[in-house]
């Protein structure tokens, strides 16, 4: 086979070059990949502003939102006000497989959408919650975790489907009833992370300072609004080139990440879509949830304020 060829109208080049150092992996693999896995993925990234984490071979990974001058026309975008950096993006959508092949030729491994859609008035479609483990935890860490985060759920009478992160972490996602404000969505998140902490406050933390984390799992519930969570089936950049993939919770105990790779995910999956599969159907919040949620303060800026006090000490210490 050449190093060139079109797929679904689009121009594929350099496809038997490296895809990066240490991906043990060619631009032909994450090609094939991702027609693979297709409507799959489009389906969690369609209508959705889209960030990619795109790589060159000897250079380091960079996160692209807005959509380079060069796309072709027929890549749908959306342009939107991003107050962090004070000026307009323009957000590509990947509504189709061909959309996603041109940003596999460009060398786009990861896929991160957001969990709102275009129209930002249906309000969030997930509640997210990012398990991370400390230094010298293990995914198996992270999996404790993610079963305190399924019983507060429980117990609240709500549900959710689980994933590897593609690294050593894990991501619950729990469908909400469209119309749910963000405001309320993240502050459910918040107080599901906090009542998950309180079932075994040694395993789990919701300290967003990492030195305050003692060496546990923190549990991340700052993925509300307008944030971005890689999408499941999406590969990372690293070495091996992972994917973040859907596990049932009855699997979750024996799962490993290194058991979902660009090479092997494929032949897991099949013509099967998990993701679909153990997804719950969207849910009202309750209102208890929502209630305690808006009285724990917001994580980045409490962090933000207690960073500020701690150098002030140190400086007048």
């Amino acid at each position: 086979m050449g190093s060139e060829e079109v797929r679904a109208g689009v121009t594929l080049t350099n496809l038997d070059k490296p895809l990066f150092d240490g991906a043990e992996a060619t631009k032909r693999d994450l090609v094939d990949y991702l027609d693979f896995v297709g409507d799959r993925l489009v389906n969690q990234l369609r209508d959705r502003p889209l960030s990619v984490v795109r790589i060159r071979p000897g250079q380091e990974p960079f996160m692209q939102k807005n959509l380079p001058k060069y796309s072709p026309e027929w890549v749908p975008r959306t342009t939107l006000w991003a107050e962090s950096s004070r000026r307009e993006v323009t957000y590509a959508l990947c509504d189709d497989v061909r959309t996603l092949l041109w940003f596999g030729n460009q060398r786009a491994v990861e896929y991160h959408p957001t969990l709102l859609l275009t129209d930002y008035s249906a309000g969030p479609t997930h509640l997210v919650l990012d398990l991370d483990p400390s230094p010298g935890q293990t995914f198996r860490h992270a999996v404790l975790a993610a079963e305190l985060i399924r019983a507060a759920l429980a117990a609240d009478g709500l549900s959710g489907a689980v994933k590897t992160s593609g690294a050593k972490g894990v991501h619950v996602f729990v469908p909400v009833a469209a119309g749910t404000a963000v405001e309320d969505a993240a502050a459910a998140t918040r107080a599901i992370a906090a009542r998950a902490e309180r079932l075994d406050p040694g395993l789990a933390t919701t300290a967003f300072i990492r030195e305050d984390r003692e060496g546990k799992v923190f549990l991340d519930s700052t993925r509300a609004g307008g944030a971005t969570v890689v999408a499941a089936y999406s590969p990372r950049i690293r070495p091996g080139v992972p994917v973040s993939f859907p596990v049932g919770w009855a699997d979750l105990a024996d799962a490993k990440p290194a058991d979902f790779t660009l090479r092997t995910a494929p032949d897991r999956l099949g013509d099967r879509d998990p993701w679909v599969e153990e997804m719950p159907a969207p849910q009202q919040l309750p209102a208890d949830l929502i209630a305690e949620g808006h009285t724990i303060p917001v994580a980045r800026v409490q962090a933000m304020h207690e960073g500020k006090r701690r150098a002030k000490a140190r400086r007048t210490s």
